[in-house]
């Protein structure tokens, strides 16, 4: 299963600020820590991100390269804010969906999961017309993991056991909407230009991924675990 993890901002967008804090550093810090577990943990799993780096990365090139890459599943990790009086998780999904849809419920089990891990306020589940939402061709939910302007909510995100409280509920979730399979056969994880982008139990898996990214990195490395 392909599942994209998108951080949000990035570089000369730095999202919301608030009590010493970046949206757009913690975003990333979710998303490599969801990205650690789906890989560590679960067989036949890829990932892709939007950024794995402080860097700037369009709303377009970020949809743009979720489609081409053909992913089953799009989530998009940020943090909220207001005037300093909100505080609490929620998530999307695109408005145009029924609360019917295979989407709607992928943001039932998401949403679920990450409420029993975050500690924060649940202040629901909602629709949006957001750009990521609304132009990726796969399922997508975006969550907005507290409020940056909140000192409560901030002082969480100041800690990495907090940090990886919300990236384990969000790896549970994706987990139960992919059906996704627990890791415990010998693996193979490719590492391509100092990223993780797999782990694989067949050699076959390896020598694919491998030659589908070839024009696309400059090192990669195979090490067996």
């Amino acid at each position: 299963m392909k599942i994209y993890l998108d951080p949000g901002h990035g570089g000369s967008d730095p999202g919301a600020t608030g009590n010493g804090l970046s949206e757009k550093n913690v975003t990333l810090a979710i998303a490599l820590k969801i990205n650690d577990i789906l890989l560590q943990e679960y067989s036949n799993t890829e990932t892709r991100l939007s950024r794995t780096t402080d860097k700037t990365v369009s709303l377009q090139e970020r949809t743009d390269d979720a489609n081409s890459w053909g992913a089953d599943l799009f989530v998009s990790i940020h943090i909220n804010a207001f005037d300093g009086t909100a505080y609490g998780y929620e998530d999307y999904i695109y408005s145009g969906l029924s609360d019917e849809s295979a989407t709607a419920l992928y943001q039932r089990i998401i949403h679920e999961e990450v409420i029993k891990q975050n500690g924060l306020r649940d202040r629901g589940m909602k629709k949006a017309n957001f750009h990521v939402l609304r132009e990726t061709v796969m399922h997508a939910i975006l969550t907005e993991n507290g409020f940056i302007d909140h000192p409560d909510d901030a002082a969480k995100m100041k800690s990495t056991v907090w940090i990886e409280q919300t990236a384990r509920g969000h790896a549970n979730g994706i987990a139960k909407c992919l059906g996704l399979e627990k890791s415990s056969a010998t693996l193979y994880k490719v590492t391509m230009d100092g990223g993780q982008i797999g782990a694989y139990q067949e050699k076959d898996d390896v020598l694919k991924v491998i030659s589908s990214n070839w024009e696309t990195f400059q090192t990669a490395t195979i090490e067996k675990r």
